[in-house]
């Protein structure tokens, strides 16, 4: 199995990151498989879903909604809210597997791999590709 750990840095507001274009990278010339995303982050997630036409903000707005950042939560170190941040990966799990089929990533014409972020407390984020071959 080949892997790779990314540093994503995703700044002091909530975020969808695109992840795309470093799968891509990654997987280029590996022939078939699976490529496993993991975000081994308590407070993170991995989705799959189309960019650039409005989706992102849409989830972050949904996401808003469902888990305002408000005083509701038992958990409650870090900025007002943080504790939606730790329900967010029952909802957004930490990872995504998307098969691979020559070395291209086997996604939808629209669909692209997102790093789904609501902690403001953490800036930088760790994210694992693993290749396991077909």
């Amino acid at each position: 199995m080949d892997t790779l750990l990314l540093t994503v840095e995703t700044g002091s507001q909530e975020t969808v990151h695109d992840l795309t274009p470093a799968c891509r990278s990654f997987t280029r010339g590996r022939g078939d498989g699976l490529l496993h995303v993991f975000v081994p982050h308590a407070t993170a997630g991995v989705a799959v879903l189309e960019l650039g036409a409005g989706s992102d903000e849409d989830l972050l707005a949904a996401l808003r909604d469902l888990l305002p950042a408000d005083d509701r939560w038992r958990h409650r170190h870090g900025s007002p809210g943080h504790g939606r941040s730790h329900v967010l990966p029952a909802l957004i799990p930490p990872y995504a597997t998307i098969p691979v089929l020559d070395g291209e990533l086997a996604l939808g014409t629209w669909q692209s791999v997102t790093l789904v972020d609501l902690n403001v407390d953490n800036r930088v984020r760790s994210v694992r590709l693993s290749m396991l071959p077909g």
